[in-house]
């Protein structure tokens, strides 16, 4: 299936799925495909890949274009059945898109795992003129995720083993000055002054002799720093003032007792204990020492201790420390990491501490909760030392941690960096530096992945397995899923999880849930689904679940689970969750019934486009001579409420109303229902009396039977097949009404928002715009409570209409809730520029003159020859803009069949059936058009109607 393979472009162009690497033919067959993954699943058009492929195109060359694409369908997708459409290299409009999930270019923009690379990015490509841009980004984004990687070891203390990767890479891109800080600073953080500063002249000197320019302010700042051995400089804090508070208390408290005194700062890899205790000492401003390597303690804070007599060593060396400490003026010594001590350095400073010396000392020790020191702690507990843990930050403060890197993300952001971050420091910038560099906040960085994978490998195997397993679960899990209570209290206790209460657990962070699971082998995370599968199914068999683990293990048992749960979801109007398993049907058993699923569901989604290119294919493989009922079933199965007249695709509803029409005689009263119902839907106001006819029967036949979804489907038709005159609001009114009714009792949501929909449509054609403004309110209510994404739309459009007819500046709210990318053709093109017009004309305003008027050109800026308005929605406000046109021309022919066209409407605002727009009422314009042909007594009694219209 298409998302199983995986492509790779970090080197030569490869892909491979579950059975090994495909066979991806000839040079061209492989730029083709090269040039569709720079695409990143956009269409490129065929004429394109001609031009990209050849510098002078051959005879022929758009047919040799498909030929590539159909081998290359053959070698990614070998077992997809003939006639069926493809899935990862798919045909769409002018050209060919793919549809790539795994790409190893995309994993790498996400996690910055320079691991991923295997050579030069589109090696075999770089030199094409459609490849060099990305070639160029993503070998950047190398060298960045490279200097990334050793800034969050620096970070993490680990100097040393940044140095030699470091190097390499100055040895090969000497123009990099960060390069060159970063080299310098590991040398020199690593203890290693001299090849810090023999880097910094290197630096120096190459950009001087080779490039004629001084180096910049951070390698300036740093060589100044190393040379004066400058201390780091105090990490941005932020969110810790309470901490520091502490602190200060704890040091005052030293001070005024002239005794020494113990804090302890504990948290998790990453919290900020080493930065709290930086900006602590800044903030004190005491003689300090600091002592990051406490294993050669007390040498590392106090001066060596010699001894003379190894009989009594420990002895001697313990009074010396307390002779030391006790010649001390104030002074604030900080031993950071006590989880790395040793059992004597331990020793000694817990004796220290139970006997404190009389001394205004503050002895500050940080640890990771993880690795807790637990004998020592014991030993220190009586004399009640300040205790500091660090827990995560607050998502009010990932903002400024995030700007402290120079990055700026808004609030949506910044709780998804929380969420995953759980509020570690680390973490927080980590993720910033995602977002820095483009990539999708779905990605472990790099540099958490390290830790992670560090902290792993010092587990227990067998703890190390259950978190594997957990990994695949989910963020959340019980221990009858996984088992092993004893490996679960060990990743507790390791900080990996944390216990939600009985049986029930959760990993500590989502970056840590991640990195375990990518770095599971595809067959052990196939393996692994199939394991939890089988234990859900016996313990609680929640077919989303179910669905979601057997689709990942490819078990032919999701598809089952997968349709269960897609019409759970729908039945809870969770629309977009039913697309996601609506797909996991179909990639496990494309049957038309999932197939169906997934369009039905798409349309409550707003994903018109994508609904109806899948209907399009469902018609392809349903062959109604061989069960008139389940074709029925799959072409009522699309019975999505429509509120809007205008076709979105004539010609796919011509092929629907002609597969319908075959099957109608065949079928059932309840069938018969749905299908008439459809082919008045599909041919919405263009299906002259067979559509009419069609809705008739529809409701009908829906009225005798014990269905109210059947009916609400058939009145929904009905409205659809309410335009053929002008002024029917009052009918629309009635079906709105009925509509309603049907839906509340039955609980038949998406329709009870539709009847609202055409209540507030009709109720604005009679200009009761209190009646209106209730059932307005009733379609947002809904459209929140039941994510119909649509509704609210249309609100903001009935917003503007009701601000225009007040005489209010309307143009705001209609440029607001403009519906371009709704992909409803009948509310994009153009449909903004007609809403303006109307509001400019009704409010006697200037027109705005280079407005782009789409399909209502004609009737907007009309030439000699104006074509009768289509009878929909908008019938009435074509038709008034036709008459003002046919007036001023002096067209009597056309003004008398004008006036008799608009003649039902008179008492209705022209254009407001629609929701959308408005003129004057359509007396105005029938007062006009009288005016024209001398009926001036109609045309008196045309402009009383229309007064007593808007002043009512």
């Amino acid at each position: 299936m298409g998302s199983e393979v995986r492509f790779g472009v970090l080197g030569p162009l490869v892909a491979s799925d579950s059975a090994g690497p495909i066979d991806l033919k000839g040079p061209r067959h492989r730029a083709v495909l090269a040039r569709l993954i720079i695409a990143r699943g956009r269409v490129v058009p065929v004429d394109m890949l001609v031009n990209d492929l050849w510098d002078d195109p051959p005879e022929g060359a758009v047919g040799a274009i498909q030929t590539f694409i159909a081998a290359l369908r053959k070698a990614l997708e070998p077992d997809r059945p003939p006639r069926t459409p493809a899935r990862l290299l798919v045909t769409s409009g002018p050209g060919y898109a793919l549809r790539a999930e795994h790409v190893d270019a995309w994993e790498f923009e996400a996690t910055l795992d320079v691991d991923l690379w295997r050579g030069p990015a589109y090696v075999e490509f770089a030199d094409q003129p459609w490849a060099r841009a990305e070639v160029a980004r993503l070998d950047e984004l190398r060298l960045l995720a490279i200097e990334r990687r050793a800034e969050g070891l620096l970070e993490l203390g680990r100097a040393a083993e940044t140095v030699p990767s470091l190097r390499a890479h100055v040895d090969d891109h000497p123009w990099r000055e960060n390069a060159w800080r970063l080299l310098a600073l590991a040398q020199y953080q690593a203890g290693r002054q001299g090849d810090a500063l023999d880097s910094l002249r290197r630096a120096r000197q190459l950009l001087k002799n080779e490039l004629g320019l001084d180096p910049g302010p951070a390698l300036a700042q740093l060589e100044a720093d190393v040379l004066a051995q400058a201390r780091p400089d105090t990490p941005v804090l932020i969110g810790r003032s309470r901490e520091l508070d502490q602190l200060a208390e704890a040091a005052a408290n030293v001070a005024t007792t002239g005794r020494l005194g113990l804090a302890l700062v504990s948290g998790e890899a990453g919290a900020g204990k080493t930065a709290l205790a930086k900006a602590f000492r800044v903030r004190l401003d005491w003689p300090s020492r600091w002592s990051a390597y406490i294993e050669d303690a007390p040498s590392g804070f106090l001066e060596p201790v010699e001894v003379s007599d190894p009989a009594t060593a420990r002895f001697q060396r313990y009074r010396a420390v307390r002779t030391q400490l006790a010649a001390f003026g104030r002074q604030l010594i900080v031993l950071d990491d006590l989880h790395w001590a040793d059992a004597e350095t331990l020793s000694l400073l817990a004796s220290v501490i139970a006997d404190p010396v009389d001394a205004p000392v503050l002895i500050v020790g940080t640890y990771r909760t993880t690795d807790a020191p637990t004998a020592f702690l014991g030993r220190v507990a009586r004399s009640e030392p300040t205790r500091i843990y660090l827990g995560g930050l607050s998502a009010s403060d990932i903002p400024a941690v995030v700007q402290a890197l120079d990055v700026d993300v808004d609030f949506e952001t910044a709780e998804v960096i929380h969420r995953r971050s759980g509020g570690n420091p680390f973490y927080i910038r980590e993720l910033a530096r995602l977002v820095a560099a483009g990539s999708d906040l779905s990605g472990v960085p790099v540099g958490v992945l390290d830790v992670v994978r560090y902290r792993l490998s010092r587990l227990p195997t067998d703890v190390q397995s259950v978190l594997r397993k957990a990994s695949v679960v989910g963020e959340e899990f019980t221990l009858d899923i996984v088992g092993n209570l004893d490996a679960v209290e060990v990743a507790v206790q390791q900080g990996f999880l944390v216990e939600l209460e009985a049986g029930e657990f959760r990993f500590s962070h989502s970056l840590v849930r991640d990195t375990l699971y990518q770095d599971l082998s595809r067959s052990r995370r196939s393996q692994l689904h199939l394991e939890v599968g089988a234990t859900l199914e016996q313990v609680r068999p929640d077919p989303a679940a179910l669905a979601h683990h057997f689709s990942l293990a490819s078990d032919p048992r999701a598809a089952g689970y997968a349709r269960d749960a897609a019409i759970a979801a729908e039945k809870r109007f969770d629309f977009g969750e039913a697309v996601r398993l609506w797909r996991i049907a179909m990639a496990a058993d494309d049957r038309l019934e999932s197939i169906m699923g997934l369009i039905r569901a798409l349309s409550f989604t707003g994903a018109l486009g994508q609904a109806r290119e899948l209907r399009s294919s469902a018609l392809d493989l349903l062959d109604p001579g061989d069960d008139p009922e389940q074709a029925a079933r799959v072409i009522a199965s699309f019975d999505v409420p429509a509120i809007w007249t205008t076709p979105d695709d004539p010609a796919l509803a011509a092929r629907v109303v002609e597969v319908t029409e075959r099957v109608l005689p065949s079928v059932t009263s309840a069938s018969r229902s749905r299908l008439l119902a459809m082919i008045a839907m599909e041919l919405r106001s263009s299906g002259g009396p067979r559509a009419v006819r069609a809705a008739a029967e529809a409701v009908e036949i829906a009225r005798s039977l014990d269905d109210p979804s059947v009916l609400a489907f058939a009145l929904n038709a009905q409205f659809m097949q309410s335009f053929q005159r002008a002024g029917r609001a009052p009918e629309r009114v009635r079906i709105g009404a009925e509509l309603v009714d049907v839906a509340t009792r039955h609980s038949l949501v998406t329709f009870e928002v539709l009847g609202h929909m055409i209540l507030m449509q009709g109720h604005s054609a009679l200009a009761s715009f209190a009646d209106a403004d209730v059932h307005a309110d009733a379609v947002t209510r809904l459209g929140r409570d039941y994510q119909l994404p649509l509704a609210e739309v249309f609100v903001q459009w009935y917003r503007a209409l009701r601000t225009s007819v007040a005489g209010g500046d309307a143009m705001p709210l209609y440029r607001a809730a403009f519906l371009g990318g709704t992909e409803m053709p009948g509310l994009g093109d153009g449909i903004l520029s007609f809403a303006l017009l109307c509001h400019q004309v009704r409010n006697g305003l200037a027109v705005s003159p280079d407005m782009d008027f789409g399909v209502y050109a004609p009737w907007c800026r009309p030439g000699e020859v104006i074509p009768p308005s289509p009878h929909d929605l908008l019938f009435e406000a074509r038709t008034c803009l036709h008459a003002i046109a046919a007036i001023k021309a002096g067209d009597w022919a056309a003004m008398e069949e004008l006036y008799e066209v608009l003649l039902p409407a008179s008492g209705e605002l022209a254009g407001a059936s629609s929701g959308l727009l408005t003129l004057q009422p359509v007396a105005h314009y029938l007062a006009k058009l009288a005016r024209g042909l001398g009926r001036h007594r109609a045309a008196a009694r045309h402009d009383a109607e229309a007064k007593s219209l808007v002043s009512g």
